[in-house]
């Protein structure tokens, strides 16, 4: 169901919901719904951390490095590719659909991770 059919529903929800005095709950997952997701990778170590990480289509990942030498962040299909993160930068890539994502860092190819998005 995309977005606006499922506000609709929500909608519609919120009003049957209303009627029966429930309208706090219903309103409230149409508000968390609507919320964008995010999520964090810490580098340290030569470590992606967590190496393995599952989060829904639409969630940011935001990795950081916690380390004291620079990183980087490549996807294995070239779907994203930060620039070289010195301690404390940050990378950020939205994850728009669904499937396996595998990266590594490009200055130390033995440093993996993957997201999966459901």
């Amino acid at each position: 169901m995309n977005f606006a059919a499922r506000t609709l529903a929500l909608q519609g929800l919120a009003i049957a919901a209303a009627a029966l005095g429930m309208s706090a709950v219903v309103v409230h997952e149409a508000k968390a719904a609507q919320q964008p997701q995010a999520a964090v990778v810490k580098i340290g170590n030569f470590t992606f951390g967590p190496q393995a990480l599952a989060v829904r289509a639409g969630t940011t990942v935001t990795w950081i490095n916690e380390d004291d030498i620079p990183h980087s962040v490549v996807a294995r299909d070239g779907a994203f590719k930060s620039k070289v993160l010195d301690t404390g930068d940050r990378f950020s890539f939205t994850f728009a659909k669904a499937g396996t994502f595998g990266y590594f860092c490009s200055l130390h190819p033995h440093m993996t991770g993957h997201i999966v998005v459901r």
